[in-house]
């Protein structure tokens, strides 16, 4: 039988027995932002995190619904984590398996209908009340929970700066912004996430200031559609991302600033400003486009043209002569000519992209784009996707090459595998390699770029 849950009473006392969970992530920064606010509320009941599926007593797949047949893969994981379920009880272990995340969303009961060893089915909107589903599971009731929740899940999950034991990073991610209400052709997100929703101001502000207090440098704030970010000031008065991003600037310990995904048609003035005058908030943006013709663009519902597009790099590279830009291309869209796939290639050219993500067009159920009819052939898109990646990863090496020589402050993350070595981030947010024995990770330091790798780049430290 299935259930369906009410929101438990947070709490940071453990009620168990130390226990393990695996969490596999799927997909998007979101995810793992979700993955890690999942530990936090396990945390709560007892759990501690592993890199060990093995050991794990509970093993959670946060999925991801964006790409062709993921919801085969997850499918295909269940059927190995279900012998390893059999083989595990039969040495009387709890071992149990959970699907959150966008694939629990669209399928539901399909997947306990399918997957007898599935316990849990949760939701990208509800997995604060994983703790109380683990519970209910325990005694036979398998539960699913895909309902959009009318309460606020981030007012029921514990501070994740007093789990005990928890190892903070200098960099963190966090959700301001929720779903999408813009609809793309090709998208399932207002699907899975829901309707846009921000996250009030004050919680926020609380929670960077509490995370900078413990030691992060750097917060990256995330939303399907980011910079459609909205709320209200102490005093009443709207807000967009670009207030709010004044707003962060100002706390005490917090060095850098940045933002994913954004859409074209929401960034604002204010937002261009920002760029503009803070200097927290670092050069790169990740504006996707999809397209560079106006014909797939109107077909795939984007609501803006490439000449706007490209007038609105334009101005933010005029606020912001240093910034880099990201994008986001899907090729072979039904319909798409190889005149059309000329316009993106123009685009891209014209644009000069230090870093892009493309994909060949897939089919989503549910999606208008999937009843289109003049679906392209699997060939052509592939030679197609090979042409672009070759154009942007020489824009990518071009990017790179160009800093050579140049001197920077990176963030040190991580310690590098070489011994002495450490890894930070440019402010382009790529990987940077530096010897640097006598310095610690968290500090900003400055270095100069000495070469370029196939993904990172090597640095010494610079003078003075």
């Amino acid at each position: 039988m299935t259930d369906t849950l009410t929101t438990p009473e947070p709490s940071l006392q453990p009620e168990t027995p130390l226990k393990k969970v695996f969490i596999k992530t799927y997909g998007c920064q979101m995810n793992v932002y979700d993955s890690s606010r999942m530990a936090d509320a396990l945390a709560a009941d007892g759990y501690r995190t592993t890199e060990v599926m093995e050991e794990a007593n509970l093993v959670l797949l946060n999925t991801c619904h964006i790409r062709e047949k993921a919801a085969d893969k997850v499918y295909s994981a269940l059927g190995r984590l279900r012998d390893m379920k059999k083989a595990r009880q039969a040495k009387g272990e709890e071992f149990m398996i959970g699907v959150t995340g966008c694939v629990a969303q669209a399928e539901g009961e399909e997947i306990i209908r399918r997957e007898p060893g599935v316990d849990v089915v949760i939701g990208p909107q509800t997995y604060h009340r994983l703790p109380d589903a683990l519970k209910k599971a325990r005694t036979g009731r398998r539960v699913v929970d895909t309902d959009y929740a009318v309460e606020d899940k981030f007012e029921h999950l514990p501070d994740p700066t007093k789990i005990p034991g928890k190892r903070r990073s200098v960099t963190a991610f966090l959700t301001v912004q929720e779903g999408c209400d813009k609809f793309c052709t090709f998208c399932v997100v207002p699907y899975t996430r829901g309707s846009e929703v921000s996250r009030p101001l004050s919680q926020i502000v609380d929670e960077v200031k509490r995370l900078a207090d413990s030691g992060v440098r750097e917060i990256t704030l995330l939303g399907q559609n980011v910079n459609g970010w909205h709320g209200e000031s102490r005093n009443g008065a709207p807000m967009g991302l670009g207030d709010l991003l004044y707003e962060l600037a100002e706390i005490p310990g917090l060095a850098r600033l940045r933002y994913t995904t954004s859409h074209p048609r929401d960034m604002d003035d204010r937002l261009i400003e920002a760029h503009r005058d803070l200097r927290v908030l670092m050069p790169y943006l990740h504006l996707p486009v999809q397209s560079g013709s106006d014909r797939i663009l109107k077909a795939m519902n984007r609501r803006h043209k490439a000449a706007d597009y490209l007038a609105l790099i334009e101005r933010i590279r005029a606020a912001r002569p240093d910034i880099a830009l990201s994008g986001d291309f899907i090729v072979g869209f039904p319909g798409e000519t190889e005149e059309d796939f000329a316009d993106t290639m123009a685009l891209v050219e014209k644009v000069g992209y230090a870093q892009a993500f493309s994909f060949k067009y897939s089919t989503r159920p549910g999606t208008p784009g999937a009843e289109l009819d003049n679906q392209v052939d699997e060939e052509v898109k592939s030679e197609r996707l090979a042409r672009l990646q070759e154009l942007l990863l020489r824009q990518q090496h071009d990017f790179a090459r160009s800093l050579v020589g140049q001197t920077m402050d990176i963030l040190l993350e991580k310690p590098g595998r070489m011994e002495g070595q450490v890894i930070g981030k440019s402010p382009w947010l790529q990987s940077v390699n530096v010897d640097a024995k006598s310095l610690q990770i968290g500090d900003i330091i400055k270095v100069r770029i000495t070469d370029t790798g196939p993904n990172s780049l090597f640095a010494e430290v610079a003078p003075g």
